[in-house]
């Protein structure tokens, strides 16, 4: 058997059959690793040794925290989690928290620990988290204290998860507790390069998590391919932004990026357009990630802050409109950087410099990555043709035990789910999504799953739930609703369903726009047919 320091091998064993893997691309010499490789060591361990200890790796609003700093808080909890909680290499790892120095933290000792870290965003409901337990067979979670009411409700349907341990809490046996009472060093585990490191889920079209998982050196080829070729990342860069930790774009964003490079990051809990204006005025920031929607808005009032330490913003999770890239380059001056990434591919893999944007365009296969449009039959579209984005690279496509990893690997390629076209340059024109999978303003939100919060109400008698255009937001979940009988179709009924599905599922999920009809288009066989929704 290869060499692995996992003595819980789950994830291994269950990784998909090599024959179903992608072809992985190592062309360039920054992109060959070692066969023993540790992320946490690669990304905090390493700029210590190096001499940036004295150097500011997180900036918060209460205060500033150096490499030093980090690196011996992630050794407590690294200590803590192996003595205290019993963790093995190889078990999974829950995080529970908003983008704060303990969630940066705990992730870091997760890795040092050798386990496999599956991050949760705050907004997460009892009910995905037990999905996400109980695909990855969590044993142990950390958690952010004052969000721990899912969590908790979660635990009852979750018996492999036997241990949680809260952080931000005065408890005897809290993290932070704990934490105080070990040793400043921690000797990281001697993971192989190829020892999963996390697992990243995101939903499907059926509402189903898929768990995509990324071993070590995919952590470490995210921040040597993206920043390295069109971020162009200096020391004394300050990042910011609105991606969660939990997201892996917010995971390179607002972590892995900056550290790779020895700069700083700021970490905000929950950002409006105004904090994030804010928070780039007061941190003197210099990067800046977030979406589409969030730089629309920002453009509004970016007139009114000090944006003089802007250099560079990040677009990704949707398409970026070019509407939006002129009107924040008129209030800004900055051309902001659009990319397309996805989890499964861990990270941004088509995208462009600042000086080699085109209108229209999300940009070129960056430097490691190649990328291309195939038809139906898998053949490479000409130049200016639409098909179905392709992608390969130093990262890819493993999915948690899980059929579908047969429709994103085909013939060596990631398939990703864009419809797209390239003219003859190389560059890529975002077209839509291939398959009912709804982006609105960075998040994945599947369609059917929204469909199923909507039907355990008792008005509902049928449902069918599509991404709509929106001048704002570029994509809106819209909802087509059969009522129940002697329901009334009124703005009391379209509030009470909005709300019910904000408390069912994350509440980012729920249909901004709602339309009662008296009855959906079906096939004879009773299948819905959202393509007649999204035309109506």
């Amino acid at each position: 058997m290869k060499y692995t320091a996992h003595v819980d091998t789950f994830a291994r064993d269950n990784l998909p059959p090599k024959v179903q893997w992608p072809e992985f691309l190592f062309e360039l010499p920054e992109l060959q690793y070692p066969g023993r490789l540790n992320c946490g060591t690669e990304l905090l361990d390493k700029p210590v040794t190096r001499g940036y200890g004295h150097r500011v790796a997180l900036r918060s609003a209460d205060g500033e925290c150096t490499y030093t700093q980090l690196f011996t808080q992630a050794n407590r909890l690294a200590n803590v989690l192996v003595r205290e909680l019993g963790v093995k290499p190889g078990n999974r790892v829950l995080l529970r928290g908003p983008n704060n120095p303990m969630m940066a933290a705990c992730w870091f000792a997760v890795m040092k620990a050798g386990a496999i870290c599956v991050a949760t965003m705050p907004l997460l409901r009892a009910k995905e988290l037990t999905d996400i337990i109980e695909k990855a067979e969590i044993s142990h979670a950390l958690c952010d204290k004052r969000i721990d009411a899912e969590l908790k409700a979660a635990m009852a349907g979750c018996p492999t998860l036997k241990t949680v341990s809260y952080w931000y809490d005065d408890a005897p046996d809290s993290l932070d507790t704990l934490a105080l009472k070990q040793p400043l060093w921690f000797s990281n585990a001697a993971t192989a390069a190829d020892d999963v490191a996390l697992i990243a889920f995101t939903s499907g079209t059926t509402g189903k998590p898929k768990g995509t998982m990324h071993l070590h050196r995919d952590v470490i080829a995210m921040c040597d391919a993206f920043p390295r070729s069109c971020l162009k990342v200096h020391k004394d860069d300050v990042f910011c932004g609105t991606p969660p930790i939990a997201f892996t774009f917010g995971l390179g964003g607002m972590l892995c990026f900056p550290l790779r490079y020895g700069a700083s990051t700021v970490l905000v809990e929950k950002h409006t357009p105004q904090t994030l204006l804010e928070t780039i005025q007061n941190f003197k920031a210099s990067v800046c990630f977030s979406s589409p929607v969030m730089f629309r808005q920002m453009a509004g009032t970016a007139k009114d802050y000090d944006l003089g330490s802007l250099k560079k913003c990040v677009s990704a999770g949707e398409a970026l409109p070019d509407a939006t890239r002129q009107l924040f380059k008129e209030a800004t001056g900055i051309e902001i950087i659009d990319g397309i990434g996805s989890t499964e591919m861990i990270h941004i893999f088509i995208s462009h410099t600042p000086e080699r944007a085109r209108r229209g365009a999300t940009g070129y296969a960056i430097p490691g990555y190649k990328a291309t449009v195939l038809d139906e039959e898998g053949r490479v579209c000409p130049p200016g043709k639409v098909g179905k984005l392709a992608v390969k690279g130093p990262t890819g496509c493993r999915y948690l035990a899980d059929e579908r990893q047969k429709e994103y690997v085909q013939r060596g390629w990631n398939i990703t789910g864009d419809a797209y076209l390239r003219d003859e340059q190389g560059y890529f024109f975002y077209r839509a999504r291939t398959d009912d999978m709804i982006i609105s303003a960075g998040y994945n939100i599947a369609g059917p799953e929204v469909e199923g919060a909507l039907l355990t109400h008792p008005a509902v008698g049928e449902c069918g739930v599509v991404g709509w255009p929106d001048a704002e937001r570029g994509t809106i979940v819209k909802a087509f609703i059969v009522l129940k009988k002697d329901v009334p179709k009124s703005e009391e009924t379209v509030k009470a369903l909005q709300e019910h599905v904000k408390n069912a599922i994350a509440p980012y999920k729920y249909p901004r726009a709602i339309e009662f009809m008296d009855s959906l288009p079906r096939t004879e066989t009773g299948k819905l047919q959202r393509f007649k929704l999204r035309s109506k």
